[in-house]
């Protein structure tokens, strides 16, 4: 285990914390994902939050000699990070989707997914600017997707739905946060089980999607995540096939679903052969993100149930 005294002693500046957290890390072969690729950017990341500094610090201020305390809590940080390999933004309580900070903790998954690309773009070119009035985030987790939702689209009416009781209330913490109460509605709910009656314009869904395989491989610093926000069975696909089967009755004519699946894009062309998904590209990367409009959902609707009902 990496001790931290000889660092409080010898190490002055930002710049010096920064370089001996990104070696640290190297050293210690940790596994990102969760924010950034590398351990300089996540030594960046941890150090500045640590101090209270932003991103786009002047270049000059990287010279800033630390006081003792400060010196103390970016070490504690960093150690942390590299002996019980917690992802960065379970240590800050803090993680950004679609330019926007929310609180996490380890009750919900770190937001990450690329379908955030794609709300700030305003789901151009799938959906009319001005013809959305209400969205569904099912399997909202911290509430990111939601939240960048009612953001982009002020005049619809959001709701966000989970089946976590934990999840929820962090997605309550950040919808105080930005102060939406009366435009976002918090849903407990398996999948659609409590959304009789309801109907959308936009369905979107970063539901679990990693499959038996997966999940016996991961690394320390996912297995921080819930596991009720990652494991679909033994496809991944479980809570996708549910969606898909259950999608007709929650949408509206001219409306679409997004669904995220990851790595289990090809085992849900397999599994359905004839279903002509639209997979998203993405200009800052990311894939596993499916589109299907509202005739499309109709049309194949007869062949989502039987897959679940067999």
């Amino acid at each position: 285990m990496i001790q931290g005294d000889q660092a409080v002693a010898q190490l002055q500046t930002i710049r010096d914390f920064i370089r001996w957290g990104a070696s640290r890390f190297n050293e210690a072969g940790l596994v990102y994902g969760h924010g950034t690729d590398n351990a300089l950017d996540e030594s960046v990341a941890l150090v500045l939050h640590t101090l209270h500094l932003q991103h786009d610090l002047p270049s000059e201020y990287a010279l800033s000699r630390l006081t003792e305390s400060e010196k103390q809590r970016v070490v504690t940080n960093i150690l942390r990070r590299v002996n019980e390999r917690v992802p960065v933004p379970y240590i800050t309580h803090e993680a950004w989707f679609a330019g926007i900070p929310f609180y996490v903790d380890e009750r919900v998954l770190i937001p990450r997914s690329p379908i955030a690309e794609l709300i700030e773009n305003g789901f151009s070119p799938w959906i009319e600017e001005g013809q959305v009035t209400s969205i569904l985030d099912l399997c909202t987790g911290s509430g990111c997707i939601g939240i960048a939702c009612a953001l982009a689209f002020p005049e619809a009416d959001v709701d966000a739905a989970d089946i976590s009781d934990e999840a929820l209330a962090v997605a309550q913490v950040n919808v105080q946060r930005h102060g939406l109460e009366e435009e976002l509605e918090l849903v407990k709910s398996d999948l659609f089980d409590n959304l009789a009656g309801r109907r959308y314009d936009i369905i979107v869904s970063n539901p679990p999607y990693v499959d038996a395989g997966e999940m016996a491989a991961l690394s320390p610093e996912f297995k921080h995540e819930p596991r009720l926000g990652l494991s679909s069975g033994e496809d991944g696909l479980e809570a996708t096939c549910r969606i898909l089967a259950q999608a007709a009755d929650h949408l509206n004519p001219g409306g679409i679903l997004v669904v995220e699946v990851g790595n289990s894009e090809l085992a849900l062309m397999h599994r359905f052969p004839e279903v002509p998904f639209i997979w998203l590209d993405f200009e800052r990367g990311g894939q596993g993100v499916f589109l299907l409009t509202y005739d499309q959902i109709q049309e194949f609707s007869d062949q989502f149930q039987a897959d679940v009902g067999s």
